[in-house]
């Protein structure tokens, strides 16, 4: 009997040495999860903190137990702010194994991908573009939406202008591709329904990439409109521009920028051309009621240890949906695309880093608006 443990003994060590250990003893293996936004260009920043984010909410996650006891492995993937792009490293990710793919910033580039993942088997849940396509079921049947839609984002700034500013002469300076349209088109349906009379002065549309708006701005002034509404979503480059240029070209008016373009970074590069910016948003890391949810102060604090800053809507946006996803399948204890996209949509999540969550039945999830206003280069929500 000794002689046969001892041989067993040595059996052991010698799989250990060759990289062949006994089962018990290997690491189980990883959860990939693929993550897809602008790493580069205009977006670059915002994409690189979204994804960030997403890290430091994997870490939160590991923490815990990780999804049905394995770690979390974020791989991420740059698409540039190009449709094209953005579907060959959809088709990489879905290469490598992952189990849901995180993605979306610009719309078109998340509209381009949809089908591409769905097609594979890979659950898709978009975090931030805000196209109302995005869920029409046509590229993605299970698609899951953590931002705002426009036709959200379209009732909030079309109250602003009927109710509060009552403004007559209106004039939009318009990112001319799907969410841009798409979002302009929602504030002014939201306008038709609220039967609200006034006139659109000026319609200034521009690619994503532009970051000239002197001529446009030029126009807009000429036409002497109450109140102007910027729709843009290049945050890097883009908005924090018009901002600049709007203050130089003595706009009239009141400036009012689209749901969600205006994050602390983008005031931080406006400067004080900033001051006196009205917008709205869904997130803001220190106001209630987030600032006292026990998730939320948890996911700031690992983001400020990793990263040594603040985390803004954006980033909040890419961690929950990552928290939102893990939850579910550590609740189905499953990985199955379909269970989880269904658990979802229509679905309720408690202890979120945004709070108490319910999803529509097509995916979309329901969002609380605060309005602000810019002061100084401070973030102040109205009442």
């Amino acid at each position: 009997m000794k002689l046969i443990r001892n041989l067993m003994t040595a059996a052991g060590l010698g799989l250990a040495l060759f990289g062949l250990a006994p089962a018990q003893a290997q690491t189980p293996p990883t959860v990939k999860v693929g993550t897809i936004f602008p790493l580069s260009g205009g977006a670059g920043p915002q994409g690189q903190h979204v994804t960030q984010a997403i890290q430091a909410m994997a870490a939160v996650i590991n923490e815990s137990g990780g999804v049905l006891g394995r770690r979390i492995e974020i791989v991420s993937r740059d698409d540039e702010s190009t449709p094209a792009v953005g579907v060959s490293r959809a088709t990489e990710l879905v290469s490598s194994g992952v189990a849901v793919i995180i993605e979306g910033w610009n719309s078109p580039v998340t509209l381009a991908m949809q089908p591409v993942i769905a097609r594979a088997g890979v659950l898709d849940i978009t975090a931030v573009s805000k196209a109302d396509p995005i869920l029409s079921g046509e590229g993605n049947p299970l698609a899951v939406r953590l931002n705002s839609s426009n036709s959200q984002d379209g009732a909030v700034i079309a109250n602003y202008i009927a109710k509060v500013v009552k403004a007559k002469r209106v004039a939009f300076l318009t990112e001319n591709d799907a969410y841009g349209n798409g979002a302009q088109e929602s504030i002014e349906g939201e306008l038709k329904k609220l039967g609200y009379a006034y006139e659109k002065v000026a319609e200034e549309k521009f690619p994503f990439a532009q970051a000239d708006f002197r001529v446009a701005l030029t126009n807009v002034r000429a036409a002497n409109p109450d109140i102007t509404v910027a729709i843009n979503a290049n945050e890097g480059l883009g908005m924090p521009a018009i901002i600049r240029q709007a203050k130089q070209s003595r706009l009239p008016g009141a400036l009012v920028a689209a749901v969600g373009t205006v994050a602390p970074s983008v005031i931080d590069v406006a400067g004080d051309a900033a001051h006196g910016l009205v917008s709205a948003d869904i997130y803001f890391p220190a106001v209630e009621p987030f600032v006292s949810n026990p998730a939320n102060q948890r996911f700031v604090a690992k983001t400020q240890e990793l990263f040594k800053y603040t985390p803004d809507k954006f980033m909040a946006l890419g961690a929950t949906s990552l928290q939102v996803w893990a939850m579910a399948a550590n609740e189905l204890k499953t990985l199955d695309r379909e269970a989880i996209a269904k658990r979802i949509r229509g679905g309720s999540f408690k202890g979120t880093v945004m709070g108490d969550l319910t999803f529509e039945p097509n995916g979309q999830l329901l969002s609380h608006h605060y309005l602000f206003k810019v002061d100084g280069r401070k973030i102040v929500v109205q009442q």
